[in-house]
């Protein structure tokens, strides 16, 4: 089992950043990949970053690319979403995620991923 808690959101204006937080814990050295997504009202759950736990592979969006870099803390078991430039657009709930080893791995299908933090909110006014 991995418990996922996530920190960091707020209200910011157009232009500012913002940092995300995921503190993971529990049987997390069985994590593939931890993602990040995100759930504006009245839309569906969107992949936003992932990131492979064992290489630091990472992987975006087209809507995060250039502006919003992941990492981790492996000593930590923590991943991060450092948003910058921040939109209107990027309003949302950010939801952690994180992917047990299966066939067919993918980190951009949030059906795939076992374990979810209970979200964050971020508000971004233009």
């Amino acid at each position: 089992q991995v418990q996922l808690v996530e920190s960091g959101g707020g209200l910011v204006q157009a232009g500012d950043s913002l940092r995300l937080s995921c503190a993971a814990s529990g049987r997390t050295f069985s994590s593939v990949f931890m993602g990040w997504f995100r759930q504006a009202p009245g839309k569906d759950r969107e992949f936003v970053a992932a990131i492979r736990w064992s290489t630091g592979a990472t992987y975006y969006a087209d809507s995060a690319k250039g502006r919003f870099t992941i990492s981790r803390d492996n000593g930590k078991n923590t991943v991060y979403l450092q948003m910058n430039s921040l939109k209107a657009e990027d309003t949302a709930v950010y939801f952690c995620a994180a992917q047990a080893p299966k066939p067919g791995i993918r980190y951009d299908r949030d059906s795939m991923y076992d374990y979810w933090g209970q979200g964050t909110q971020v508000t971004v006014s233009s």
